[in-house]
């Protein structure tokens, strides 16, 4: 659990730089928003990938439930 929540903290430092280097840019008269509301769904794509390749590693770290059938009754 603590290596899911190190990777959420991870992609939320990750937009917080993001959003802040748009704001930052935005004070050196450059519009950086054009380009945000150009790709927004990029960032739908990635957050959606992040999640499946997690829920994959996720599935794959699992031991395997081993499953035991009773003998048969006479």
């Amino acid at each position: 659990m603590s290596h899911h929540r190190r990777k959420d903290s991870l992609f939320w430092g990750l937009i917080l730089i993001l959003v802040g280097i748009v704001f930052l840019l935005e004070q050196f008269d450059i519009d950086a928003w054009d380009y945000v509301w150009k790709f927004w769904p990029l960032i739908l794509i990635v957050w959606g990938a992040m999640k499946l390749i997690a829920g994959i590693q996720e599935k794959s770290e699992k031991p395997a439930e081993k499953t035991v059938i009773p003998p048969p009754q006479v």
